[in-house]
């Protein structure tokens, strides 16, 4: 057994691939077989990627959770360089600044789909 992808439902699942693709330097597509509603893209060099599917019937979860909303299943933790020089560049892709911050060193977005994300530097650590 191997884990091959995290799949991120979406209302439109090329839309949320082609954000991710433009956030990730160096990701490409890994398989696109024409259907509008699949699409997979992996890191240079190969490994687990990311696929998207689109669902009719999505609804984007809240940051932070609460117990009448739709919940968070998971979150992405994004390594990067320059803390603020990649959260300018999330949002001007699409991304948008959670409104709670619950770490000064990690900056929690919101992707077009309203998946939250974690953007951190190697000194900081993961998101907890």
């Amino acid at each position: 057994m191997r884990l091959t992808a995290t799949v991120l439902d979406a209302p439109d699942a090329r839309e949320l691939a082609d954000f991710y693709l433009r956030l990730l330097p160096g990701w490409s597509v890994w398989r696109d077989e024409g259907d509008p509603d699949w699409m997979e893209i992996r890191p240079p060099g190969g490994g687990a990627g990311l696929a998207f599917q689109t669902e009719t019937a999505y609804v984007p979860p809240v940051w932070p959770g609460r117990p009448d909303r739709q919940q968070m299943m998971l979150h992405l933790d994004i390594e990067v360089d320059d803390l603020e020089r990649e959260t300018a560049r999330a949002v001007a892709e699409g991304a948008r600044l959670a409104d709670f911050q619950p770490q000064e060193d990690v900056r929690v977005l919101l992707d077009p789909a309203g998946h939250p994300f974690c953007l951190y530097t190697e000194t900081t650590g993961a998101s907890q």
